[in-house]
């Protein structure tokens, strides 16, 4: 009797899982149901593309393991393909003496991550980097983008040469159990599956409640605003340039990325969106609100980190304050240099108790495998990370 898989979500995550499950498993037959009208429609075609080395993570976290695993195969995966994707090299820079402790705190996690870096000084900031303000920096050599959409579209070939197939504009309505089956729903179809996988991002801990599940966390959306450095101020930006990063703030604060397509983004910021897919300031959606500001973990997380929100806010409607904090990097860069750019939503998965969740969550019970919590690096770890979803279901297969 055939198998039957249905994977909720379109993004690079669901595509990879599928991908990896025809790859390994003969006569599986797979089912990508995506809502929107194209793959990769929101984190993973909103993203920075940043192929990341994984030198933020807390050692042993699934964070640290899968990004490990996951960058050599997707740089792997690029070249094999023809996908644009380039090894460029980061710099995270302390910006004054007193950052250097916590900047050779973030190298020591580097190190215990495996990650090829190296501790530079001023002058070799100035030969890669001449127009940034640094005291100290942690080259990292390992870190590079990638052209994320492009690299879900080739898995999602990939899958349905094999037994895979892709439904868009397949929003779930619901998911019941039938005996042995569940039933997912969908506005057009009914799809009976053995295994659901629930990959949604941001809409995972609703996809998690329909299965009869009560998700351990809800995710609160934060929009990322950009900035893109105009053509003729790119010359200001050579590699990736990140601030090190404040450990008490749960982002990593605005920095310069060199993209596949040759522009340069500057950002992002981490405000609050007022709808789970709002990708402007004024995008409202009163259902998507009001569950944030009900939720006890969010309210708790807000009073834990106000003033900084406070900040977010004001830099969100500000040029200004935005240029001020890009500023702190470039000191030469002008307002008439940045115009702005796409917005990015990352789903970031809060407990009740108001902490954000910090590694990759999965939960799973009687043939259903919710994904809960899966920002980034989860581009960069996505083939890794399809790996491990597969290793956890295949008893069932």
């Amino acid at each position: 009797m055939e198998t039957t898989v249905a994977i909720v979500g379109g993004g690079i995550l669901g595509v990879a899982t599928a991908h990896r499950l025809v790859e390994r498993f003969e006569g599986v037959k797979v089912h990508v149901l995506e809502k929107e009208p194209r793959l990769a429609f929101h984190q993973t075609g909103n993203n920075s593309g940043v192929l990341h080395a994984g030198a933020y993570y807390r050692p042993g976290s699934w964070k640290a393991r899968l990004c490990r695993r996951g960058l050599d195969r997707m740089k792997a995966f690029c070249t094999e393909h023809g996908i644009r994707h380039e090894v460029c090299g980061k710099i995270i820079v302390a910006k004054n003496p007193g950052e250097e402790e916590r900047l050779l705190k973030l190298f020591e996690t580097s190190q215990a991550n495996g990650v090829n870096c190296e501790w530079i000084g001023p002058d070799q900031i100035k030969e890669r980097e001449p127009h940034v303000k640094a005291h100290r920096a942690i080259l990292v050599h390992d870190t590079g983008i990638a052209d994320y959409k492009g690299v879900t579209e080739k898995m999602a070939g990939l899958a349905t040469a094999k037994d895979a197939e892709i439904h868009l504009n397949a929003k779930v309505t619901g998911i019941r159990q039938d005996g042995a089956q569940w039933v997912v729903t969908t506005p057009g179809r009914e799809f009976r599956a053995n295994l659901v996988i629930n990959c949604a991002g941001l809409q995972c801990d609703r996809i998690c409640a329909l299965t009869g599940i009560e998700p351990p966390a809800r995710i609160v959306p934060f929009r990322g605003e950009y900035y893109k450095l105009t053509e003729e101020a790119k010359y200001l930006v050579n590699h990736l340039i990140y601030p090190v990063p404040d450990p008490t703030l749960p982002f990593l604060g605005v920095h310069f990325t060199r993209m596949v397509d040759g522009s340069r983004e500057c950002g992002p910021n981490a405000v609050l969106a007022f709808a789970r897919e709002g990708y402007t300031f004024w995008n409202i959606n009163p259902r998507d609100l009001a569950g944030t500001l009900l939720y006890p973990g969010f309210r708790r997380l807000a009073w834990s980190f106000l003033g900084t929100g406070i900040g977010e806010m004001k830099r969100s409607l500000s040029k200004s304050m935005y240029l001020a904090a890009l500023q702190e990097l470039i000191p030469e860069l002008k307002a008439d240099q940045i115009v702005r750019a796409n917005a990015g939503i990352r789903a970031q998965a809060v407990f009740r108790d108001g902490r954000m969740v910090k590694d990759f969550l999965i939960v799973s019970c009687d043939g259903v495998v919710n994904v809960l919590n899966a920002p980034s690096p989860a581009a960069t770890a996505s083939l890794a990370f399809g790996d491990h979803i597969v290793d956890q279901v295949e008893s069932l297969l």
